[in-house]
């Protein structure tokens, strides 16, 4: 269990926040006691920030998963000790950005779930675009705009979602919760973080999302790859 007391999942649109360094090495990175810095995972790009103290800035460009949470200062700036009080803020375009993406990836995988019975394979994101890949055998005439259209009526739709945790024997009896061809959910996870699209799509997930479809913005479906048997890829970008 990491040290840090993680603010980003309980509330994904804070962005500014105090801490106290905990450790502080130039090899290892920075760890707070409180952190909403997201430290990336389940296809999720980790946030870029600051941190303030002293009167100085330490800009914050990666964060490295270990033991703890560990943030990874930009080459050159000061590190501040341990035991500094210092004041947190994620870069909010970047965040919001990958928030929305995030969710129109979800929005897309319960489309194509809903509408074909097709699993998760494969994904990337970065801040307003994205891909996914499925185990879909055969796509129909005119598939790209039908799903392009599909997202965004789910869109407009203005559906809720919402992110809270269960017990894993809750969590694994919720019908098709794992969207996903592979289980990746490791054993030793006892309580699962859901995000609920509501009427649309529940998975485990431990991103950080949008409060609803309609802040996705319009989606539109790129290209669709065919990857090997069996196999499409469907990447999308998010209107500004």
């Amino acid at each position: 269990m990491s040290s840090t007391h993680r603010l980003e999942l309980i509330d994904s649109t804070l962005r500014e926040w105090e801490a106290t360094v905990l450790a502080s090495d130039a090899e290892d990175g920075i760890v707070l006691d409180r952190s909403a810095f997201y430290p990336g995972g389940g296809g999720q790009p980790p946030d870029h920030g600051v941190l303030l103290w002293g009167g100085v800035q330490t800009r914050i460009v990666d964060v490295r998963r270990g033991d703890e949470f560990y943030l990874i200062p930009a080459e050159g700036d000061p590190l501040p000790p341990v035991g500094t009080p210092v004041q947190g803020a994620v870069e909010d375009d970047r965040r919001t950005a990958l928030m929305r993406t995030h969710s129109g990836l979800h929005l897309l995988s319960g489309v194509v779930f809903r509408d074909f019975g097709a699993l998760v394979t494969g994904s990337n994101m970065e801040p307003g675009t994205g891909r996914l890949d499925f185990n879909l055998d055969e796509i129909p005439e005119g598939f790209k705009d039908a799903i392009e259209a599909a997202c965004n009526v789910e869109v407009a739709s203005d559906r809720a979602i919402e992110a809270y945790e269960l017990p894993r024997e809750d969590a694994l009896a919720i019908p098709d919760v794992i969207r996903t061809a592979k289980n990746l959910l490791p054993d030793a996870i006892e309580i699962v973080r859901i995000v609920d699209i509501k009427g649309l799509d529940v998975q485990a997930d431990g991103g950080t999302h949008v409060a609803s479809t309609r802040q996705i913005g319009g989606m539109r479906v790129v290209k669709v790859e065919n990857k090997g048997k069996g196999f499409r890829r469907i990447r999308v970008s998010l209107e500004n």
